[in-house]
């Protein structure tokens, strides 16, 4: 779900790192953003990780969710 909250200020040197990383990433500005968003927020919960078991992790989660809506298509045949 995407939600149009606003507009969030960042310095134009921020912007121009986003917009360099989008372009190597193959992201949209935006989903740049989001991911490095998503990144920090993770790293200031997770303190003790580094950024490759922080993606470790997310990638767990992401298959336990991709199991469990394998086993609901596989309850409702």
């Amino acid at each position: 779900m995407v939600h149009s909250m606003g507009i969030i200020k960042i310095s134009d040197q921020v912007h121009d790192d986003v917009r360099r990383s989008a372009t190597v990433m193959s992201r949209s500005i935006n989903a740049q953003a989001e991911f490095w968003i998503k990144m920090g927020r993770l790293a200031e919960r997770n303190p003790t990780l580094s950024f490759a078991e922080i993606i470790q992790m997310e990638l767990d989660k992401a298959d336990l969710a991709e199991g469990e809506q394998d086993d609901t298509v596989q309850a409702i045949a």
